[in-house]
């Protein structure tokens, strides 16, 4: 028997602010967060204009992924009335914390442009001649033990001991001992893996992984050589400089942070599927709730505004050229980017009755489709959008969407995405498509990438329990090829018991929720 799925607690983090009245004061005011960021040199870029939390001592530190990640995550769970020792699964989608990987070697120029000119190489983070005798790799968090991995590609158990790691690709999550992880691509097994690659998690010691990475590792004698870097903790280390951060680049180390952080005792799990991420373990939460698997589970996803990123977006011309996201305009000309950092508690009805909890709204319905269109562009008629969409109103029991009465749409404000949305929600919607309103809050909050599912699920949550649409901010003039009923510029009150979000991704991912309000 299917489990119904409630919400009952977010936490929020945007460009506007903390919580739900930032939103309010914001996004469904449809004022544009968009303003020229300083948090790096944007003088090689086309535009500096990014929806950006301002700089100071609350941004500066407060917007660090893990602890935006951690204070949205415990404001949920206040608002659900839970606390530590909770039995919930952690879900999260993220790509990881990239700031601290361009702080690093920013700190370090010298090391930067020597490993650019030789490749990695160092001794317990001394700059090496050469990266090593055999292939290298990365040990994350890890006490490096005798003949622990050498040359592995992955070796993520807690404690790995002699011989541990030969010939593996991955030793995950667990305890490797004398000879284990031989032979084996994903489970320990004999004479595993000597063709190496990373040490995630791991414990080792004397004479370990040579000619790996060791990241956030405390290493003992001969720990790393050959090594590309040691940072924090081994020979070399600096203590709670940029180093320590930089495994937060690695997403899993992210969720393992948030879940110890709330002292959450469920299973955890990291989505890395771009801009479906949030919204992908949302689905997965609810798939594990309605079968029964699990009661509770705390979904999380978080981007902040960071140059890596900016400048791969910049390079590939996807930013406006105005300052300003359109989306569904005649004369949008890009996203923009901006920060966004969300959590939300899922619980089954049944969970929320038991202990007393008030539902904010329910999940009714979900979908996830692939087209495998392009590896960056949408299939042109939104075909796996419509497909997620059919999915999710079906699960709804709602398969015209009937009672639809708000959709949030993906909206990047992009031209081969507005328009193969529109044409996409068309097809799933068939003749109830022109009559219900939709609207892209990226036109405020910017793109949040992985976090966009769970920030504009929030949206959509808060749109249901306000009876406030929030609208597409700075449309200009319609597009023939955009002739749905966008929300233009104001907000509109409204009175929606249901409301789809739906979202989209690189190499053709989709997905959408259905929500419910009591």
């Amino acid at each position: 028997m299917r489990s119904d799925v409630t919400i009952t607690g977010f936490g929020i983090r945007t460009a506007f602010g903390t919580g739900a009245d930032a939103l309010r004061r914001g996004v469904f005011a449809g004022i544009p967060a968009f303003r020229p960021t300083t948090r790096f040199d944007t003088g090689p870029y086309r535009t500096p204009m990014a929806a950006a939390a301002p700089d100071g001592p609350d941004a500066v530190e407060d917007w660090a992924l893990r602890h935006a990640l951690a204070r949205c995550g415990a404001e949920a769970l206040d608002m659900a009335g839970l606390g530590p020792g909770t039995e919930a699964a952690v879900l999260l989608g993220v790509a990881g914390d990239h700031t601290s990987v361009t702080r690093y070697w920013r700190s370090r120029p010298e090391e930067a442009a020597s490993v650019s000119a030789r490749g990695p190489g160092t001794d317990a983070g001394r700059t090496a001649e050469r990266a090593g005798e055999r292939t290298g790799g990365v040990v994350l968090n890890g006490v490096a033990g005798e003949g622990v991995a050498r040359n592995a590609d992955v070796v993520s158990g807690r404690a790995a001991g002699e011989g541990a790691g030969r010939k593996a690709d991955v030793v995950p999550h667990g305890v490797a001992g004398d000879g284990v992880a031989r032979n084996s691509d994903m489970v320990p097994g004999e004479d595993a893996g000597r063709t190496g690659g990373v040490v995630l998690n791991g414990v080792a010691g004397e004479d370990a992984v040579r000619n790996a990475v060791v990241l956030n590792g405390a290493g003992s004698d001969d720990t790393g050589r050959n090594a590309g870097v040691v940072l924090t903790g081994g020979p070399g280390a600096e203590p709670g400089g940029a180093a320590a951060r930089l495994a937060d680049a690695v997403p899993a180390r992210l969720a393992e942070s948030l879940a110890g952080h709330l002292g959450l005792t469920g299973p955890r799990l990291t989505f890395t599927n771009a801009c479906v991420a949030s919204a992908a373990a949302i689905i997965h939460a609810c798939r594990l709730i309605s079968s029964g698997r699990i009661d509770v589970a705390v979904c999380a996803g978080g981007y902040l505004v960071e140059e890596e990123t900016f400048g791969k977006f910049d390079s590939g011309r996807a930013l406006s050229r105005d300052g300003m996201v359109r989306p569904f305009s005649a004369d949008r000309s890009g996203l923009l980017l901006g920060d966004g950092v969300a959590a939300v508690v899922l619980e089954s009805a049944e969970h929320a009755r038991r202990r007393g909890a008030r539902p904010l709204t329910s999940v009714l319905g979900w979908g996830a489709a692939t087209d495998a269109h392009h590896i960056a562009q949408p299939h042109p008629e939104g075909a796996g959008l419509a497909q997620a969409t059919r999915q999710a109103l079906r699960l709804a029991g709602d398969p015209d969407g009937a009672a639809l009465g708000y959709v949030n749409a993906h909206g990047t404000g992009t031209r081969y995405n507005d328009g193969a949305e529109t044409r996409g929600l068309r097809a799933a919607l068939a003749e109830r498509a022109g009559s219900i309103p939709v609207s892209s809050t990226k036109s405020t909050t910017g793109h949040l990438l992985e976090a966009a599912g769970i920030v504009e699920f929030v949206i959509t949550m808060l749109a249901l329990t306000d009876g406030v649409l929030p609208p597409t901010a700075g449309f200009t003039r319609p597009d023939p090829e955009c002739d749905l009923d966008y929300v233009p510029n104001r907000p509109r009150r409204a009175d929606p018991r249901r409301a789809l979000t739906i979202n989209a991704a690189f190499g053709g991912a989709n997905t959408a929720l259905v929500l419910e309000r009591p």
